[in-house]
Formats: structure tokens, sequence, C-alpha cells
């Protein structure tokens, strides 16, 4: 098979969203060598996601994982930029910012007229259909999904979506950066939630069910699932590290894109997001990680 990375000659690539998703992926393409213009709302956001893959990979020295040296040239290979205009030398640009589905519509709107005409735009979207915002450029085929797992720089896996006109030369190339990125990859047609978020949130909803009838505590149902079905973390846990925020935009996304009201959140989650306890990035969901 022809290494399409090869023919596009992808050497820097634009990330656009510095937060926990959009820091992740910029951090591992560094390491990868690759040349990475970061993007947010503004540079001073910008140079503060910078800032947090800084104290990140510093944590990874500490404990032995990476060399100093490593982790210093990893970071000088981001270049902090004020804006989407900015992003336009780059070859590959992928977009993770907040799941809300206008913002990403504008957001690609803004990519395709910045960036050249052979430039791929990629989506770390978790449950948005990529035909949908690939309808808003003028480069449908190459649009595609890229969903990295949260937390990037640990989770092995990258789950890609074709859209309706995603052409295989962009299927391949983004194939291959994966790869390259250190990643396993699977494949999911465009279909709300594709395959990993279409089995979790409804497990992840389900807790929240169990925990708003007052079947166990946050607790007893995290460690049940842990203990019983041997998970890593609990549902709940794991929803905290998400975003509570996240985990209700996709499960309304499930339930108005599949008409089934399976997918109906749970009031608890919907509460939760209501007061701006968000998880762990709020420093509280459905624990308080003010007192941990």
């Amino acid at each position: 098979m022809t290494d399409t990375t090869t023919m596009i000659d992808i050497t820097t690539i634009g990330v656009l969203g510095a937060g926990q998703m959009g820091g992740g992926i910029a951090q591992i393409a560094a390491q990868a060598g690759y040349d990475v213009l970061l993007a947010d709302v503004d540079l001073a956001h910008a140079q503060a996601g910078k800032a947090r893959i800084d104290k990140f990979m510093s944590r990874a020295v500490d404990k032995g994982k990476l060399s100093a040296q490593d982790k210093q040239a990893a970071v000088d290979r981001i270049t902090c930029v004020g804006s989407i205009e900015d992003l336009g030398p780059v070859q590959f640009a992928i977009e993770a910012a907040t799941e809300n589905i206008e913002l990403k519509k504008r957001l690609f709107r803004s990519l395709d007229r910045a960036l050249n005409k052979q430039a791929i735009l990629a989506t770390n979207t978790s449950s948005i259909s990529i035909t949908l915002l690939g309808a808003e450029t003028h480069r449908p085929s190459s649009v595609v999904g890229m969903h990295f797992m949260n937390p990037v720089p640990v989770m092995k896996l990258v789950e890609l979506i074709r859209g309706l006109p995603t052409d295989d030369a962009t299927y391949e190339a983004t194939k291959a950066l994966a790869i390259r990125l250190g990643k396993t990859v699977i494949t999911s047609k465009d279909s709300p939630g594709f395959i990993v978020n279409r089995i979790l949130i409804p497990l992840i909803n389900e807790a929240c069910f169990a925990l708003q009838e007052g079947l166990g505590t946050a607790e007893d149902i995290d460690t049940g699932a842990k203990l019983g079905l041997n998970h890593p973390m609990g549902p709940l846990e794991l929803a905290d590290l998400i975003g509570l925020d996240t985990c209700l935009a996709i499960a309304d996304v499930l339930l108005n894109e599949l008409g089934d009201t399976k997918y109906r959140a749970a009031n608890v989650l919907r509460m939760h997001v209501a007061a701006g306890w968000l998880g762990r990035k709020t420093g509280r969901g459905f624990y308080d990680y003010k007192q941990r």
C-alpha cells in the first residue's frame, strides 16, 4: 500500500483547541517529531495549554519515563498561535474543541478558508457526524474523524471515522499518521457515537441512573465495576475524567440522532452539568476533587 503521508508530506500539524484533548494531541505529535502549531480562542489560551503540556511532561521526566532532553525537544516543537488563520501553513489540522455541533461547524468553515486546498481537516469529535462537518467545507473528501481517547498520551486507541465523501487517500494518510503517533487504529462508520461512545455512554448513563435511584453510592457503583467487571476505572470516575458536560452532550446526540429513549440522559447527570459540577476540570463532579 502506498504511504500517503509521504505523498502529502506532513511535516507540520495544526491543533485547534489547547485544552485537555488538544494539549494531549499536540504533545504526542511533537514527541513523534512533528512541528505543531497550537491554537485556541486567543494566544493566551494557547500559551496556557502549552504550559500544561510542559508541566505534564516534566512529571514524566521526574518519574524517569522521559529524558529531560527529549521533553524539551518536544516542547520546543510546539508553537502557539493566536488565531485559526495562523494555522495556514499546516498540512494536517486536528480540531479538538468542545463537543458542540454549531461551534464545530463554525470552526470547520474557518479552517477550510485558512488552510491550503491539499490540507486534511480532522476532528476529534466523539459523536458528531463527519459527513455533516465535511459539508461545511469545500473539501469534504479531505475531512475525517480522528477520535483520540483521554488522556491522549496514555491511551493507545484512535478511532478513525470516514464521512460519506472521505476519500481513500485521506483515510490512509490519517491512519498512517495515527500509527506514527504510536496508536492502535480502529475504524467506525459515520454513525452517532461511533464505536467507543456508542458502548461507553450508555454504560456511564446507566451508572448515573443507578446513583439517581439510590442503588448504591458513587463509590459502591465504581467499586462494583472495577472489581466485578474488571474495569480499570468505575463509570462515574471515568465520567468525571471525561467531563460531565461532554458525556451529556454525547448522550443528547445519541438520543436526538438515533431517536431511541434508551439514550436519554439521567437527570442527575443533567443537574450536575447545570450546577457546573463537570468533573475533574472544575474540581467537582460525582466526586469532590478539592477534598482529595
